[in-house]
């Protein structure tokens, strides 16, 4: 993978750093020719890569979600 990433553990990763790995760790496993194990290895990766992208997208959208209930509610009391 790129610059690392694989070697580090997934809480560590940023967003964009988990889904550049993620789509890699796609990339090579729809490529085949991996045993069994290195397969399996690298699907698990890949699962703890797209859990960690939806943790991120999950962190975003309530970020975005009380930025818009504390805007609604500065406009409420104008």
């Amino acid at each position: 993978m790129t610059d690392n990433t694989a070697e580090r553990p997934v809480s560590e990763l940023d967003y964009e750093q988990c889904r550049d790995e993620l789509t890699e760790v796609v990339r090579v496993l729809e490529q085949g020719g991996l045993d069994l194990d290195a397969s399996l290895t690298l699907w698990e990766r890949g699962e703890q890569l797209a859990r960690r992208c939806q943790e991120h997208l999950d962190g975003a959208r309530a970020r975005i979600e009380r930025a818009l209930e504390a805007s609604d509610g500065e406009t409420a009391g104008d």
